[in-house]
């Protein structure tokens, strides 16, 4: 497995997730989850650590793409243009879950997403493997390419780690 940013991390998704939610926790912050081809992985592996209740805001699983839209906010020429397999797609992704999942007129501190082609056909012109993850705070919005080996299933457990593995380096380097 290769990513265009790195070698995916050694850590398992279950540690990772402990160590998002143990640091969100200790700061008051939160998380919103917006996926597409992991169809709910990451936000089942943040809520099966103890405690994730009062850090995950919840998760948006937009499917179909035009959800992305509707649901999440984002640009609906962009997804004409691009297709759903594109970092700005995902940037936006992220940042619409935090407004999506506001609670009290307050958005999420972070939103993080997925969004690729996990197989067993290519998808808006990209190649099986191909996705990208975004994670946004107020602050900004970051989205990372990565190109993944396997199985559909193996793609789609490799992206959580990846996600969690990032969102852990980003979440560490805000303190």
């Amino acid at each position: 497995m290769s990513t265009a940013d790195g070698p995916a991390q050694s850590d398992s998704a279950a540690d990772l997730a402990r160590r998002v939610v143990a640091t969100l926790t200790s700061r008051g912050e939160t998380v919103a989850v917006a996926e597409s081809l992991t169809g709910g992985l990451v936000v089942s592996a943040l809520v099966g650590v103890p405690g994730a209740s009062a850090v995950v805001r919840g998760g948006v699983v937009a499917y179909a793409t035009p959800v992305k839209a509707s649901v999440l906010g984002v640009d609906a020429d962009l997804l004409v243009a691009n297709g759903a397999v594109d970092p700005e797609v995902a940037r936006q992704m992220a940042s619409g879950v935090r407004t999506a999942l506001a609670v009290d007129g307050v958005p999420a501190t972070w939103g993080v997403s997925t969004t690729g082609v996990a197989g067993p056909d290519p998808q808006d012109g990209k190649p099986v493997g191909t996705v990208f993850v975004g994670i946004a705070s107020a602050e900004r919005s970051v989205a990372a390419e990565l190109h993944l080996e396997g199985d559909r299933a193996a793609i789609r457990s490799a992206t959580v780690s990846e996600l969690l593995a990032r969102m852990t380096t980003e979440v560490d380097s805000g303190e």
